[in-house]
């Protein structure tokens, strides 16, 4: 399966709690989840073992793609990992293609080691993933998410 990876690994100027909160309470996601000029204008999120996701990103060109999901496993403040693969109430989606799994542990001096690993089902899909741009798009979002995260 690490074939199949694609790994974002940082240590963030920002304290883990606060990192937290920008990835569990919806409006803080809002502000950092996409690369600008990108937005997201709704998320809707149940972070717990089960709950539903939705969170709509917008284009600048008019674009949108609501993006559903489930989350599979949560330990605060340490782990989320999510999947596409089903939507709300565990109903399959349309087409798997990746689980997500963010962890994040202390670094010292207030910093936070942030690691984003995203599993795709296939070789195929992975090779999509890194031809939208994976690394540059997460990576921008990373930045802002840190940036976000320091003001809180």
């Amino acid at each position: 399966m690490a074939n199949h990876e694609l790994v974002l690994t940082r240590v963030m100027d920002a304290r883990r709690e606060n990192l937290w909160r920008c990835w569990t309470e919806p409006e803080l996601l809002k502000q950092w989840f996409c690369p600008r000029p990108w937005r997201v204008s709704k998320a809707a999120i149940d972070v717990r073992p089960g709950g539903a996701s939705l969170i709509v990103m917008n284009g600048p060109n008019g674009e949108e793609f609501p993006n559903r999901g489930v989350y599979l496993d949560v330990k605060r403040g340490e782990r989320i990992v999510f999947t596409d693969a089903f939507v709300d109430a565990w109903t399959p989606s349309g087409k798997a293609f990746m689980v997500g799994t963010v962890e994040f542990s202390d670094a010292g001096d207030g910093k936070t080691n942030y690691t984003a690993t995203v599993r795709h089902w296939s070789a195929e899909d992975l090779a999509q993933h890194e031809k939208m741009g994976f690394h540059e798009g997460w990576g921008k979002a990373a930045d802002q998410l840190e940036e976000l995260a320091k003001t809180l």
